[in-house]
C-alpha cells in the first residue's frame, strides 16, 4: 500500500518545480493568475499540491515562465499526468476530511503525532475505532461506518508494509485511561498498544498528568516528514473548526522543536509500556 512514489508525492514534487520556475521568471502568483484569468488562489493550490494540475496547464505555465528545455518540459508534463492517477484512497474520498491527509500520510517517511484525547488512528483496534465512530457518527448507516473503519484499517498497513512509516506517537495519559467501548474493548486496545509498540519503527510515549502544561494542550498535532529533500515537511492540525496544514519552513521547524521538547517531558518508551501493563493488571 506504500505510496512512496504515488500521486500525492508526485503532485507535491511538481508543485515545487513549478514554483521554482515561476520565481526564476520573476512572476508573482497573482500575476500568473491574472494572465490566465484563473481564480486568484489557483496558482497557490497548484504549487502547494492542493489540486491536481492538468498536463495542458503545465505546458501553458512553462511557456509563460519561458522554460524552453524540451526534456525538462516533458518530464514535468509526465509528472502532471501521473499525479492525476487514482490512488487506493480515491474510493474513500466521500468520507475523508478535506486536504487529503491520508495521501500525505501514505507518502511520508516518518510521522510525529500528539494526541490529547483519543489514541492515534494508526494504533487503534477495530473494536476501539468502531466504538468511537459509532458514537461520533451516530447518524451514519452501518455500511458507512464500516467504510470508515475499512479506511482506517487500510491506513494502518503503513506501519508494517513496504518501507514502513516511522511513527513517534506521544499521547496524553487520558487516552489510555478513558474507557472507550467498555472494559473488554479497552483491555484489548491496551494489549494491542503493547504489541504494536514492539515494532522497531514505532515509538510510543505517554505524557503523564503530573507533567503539567505544555505547548500542545490546544489539540492534536501531526508532523509529516518526507525523504525527498525537495519537498517541504508538513504540520497537520485537526480541530472542530476545520483542519489546517502548515508548510512554511520556519513554522515547521518550530513544531519539530516543540515535538522534541514534548518527547523529553513524556515517559520514555519502556516506562510507557510499564504504565500500560499496570493499567491492565489494576
Amino acid at each position: 500500500m506504500s505510496d512512496i512514489e504515488g500521486p500525492t508525492l508526485r503532485r507535491r514534487r511538481l508543485g515545487v518545480e513549478l514554483k521554482r520556475c515561476r520565481e526564476a521568471a520573476g512572476l508573482t502568483q497573482q500575476e500568473v493568475s491574472r494572465h490566465f484569468e484563473w481564480h486568484s488562489a489557483k496558482v497557490t493550490r497548484i504549487e502547494t499540491a492542493r489540486v491536481a494540475v492538468t498536463p495542458r496547464d503545465v505546458r501553458d505555465l512553462l511557456t509563460l515562465y519561458r522554460v524552453e528545455e524540451e526534456e525538462y518540459r516533458e518530464a514535468l508534463v509526465d509528472l502532471a499526468r501521473s499525479s492525476r492517477q487514482r490512488s487506493w484512497w480515491t474510493d474513500y474520498r466521500d468520507i475523508m476530511r478535506p486536504g487529503n491527509f491520508v495521501g500525505l500520510e501514505a507518502a511520508a517517511t516518518s510521522m510525529r503525532s500528539w494526541e490529547p484525547i483519543i489514541l492515534p488512528g494508526l494504533l487503534q483496534t477495530e473494536a476501539y475505532m468502531r466504538a468511537l465512530i459509532s458514537t461520533g457518527r451516530s447518524n451514519d448507516p452501518p455500511p458507512r461506518i464500516d467504510r470508515r473503519i475499512s479506511l482506517r484499517l487500510t491506513r494502518q498497513t503503513r506501519l508494517t508494509g513496504e518501507r514502513p512509516l516511522e511513527l513517534a506517537a506521544i499521547v496524553d495519559e487520558a487516552t489510555v485511561r478513558r474507557m472507550v467501548g467498555g472494559a473488554d474493548v479497552m483491555k484489548a486496545q491496551l494489549e494491542h498498544l503493547i504489541e504494536i509498540a514492539k515494532l522497531s519503527n514505532v515509538s510510543l510515549q505517554i505524557m503523564p498528568f503530573d507533567a503539567g502544561e505544555h505547548p500542545f494542550l490546544g489539540g492534536a498535532a501531526t508532523l509529516l516528514e518526507f525523504r525527498d529533500t525537495t519537498l517541504s515537511d508538513v504540520v497537520y492540525l485537526e480541530g472542530l473548526a476545520g483542519d489546517y496544514y502548515e508548510e512554511q519552513p520556519p513554522e515547521v521547524a518550530r513544531y519539530r522543536q516543540e515535538f522534541e521538547r514534548l518527547s523529553t517531558r513524556a515517559l520514555d518508551h519502556r516506562t510507557t509500556i510499564k504504565m500500560i501493563e499496570g493499567l491492565l493488571t489494576a
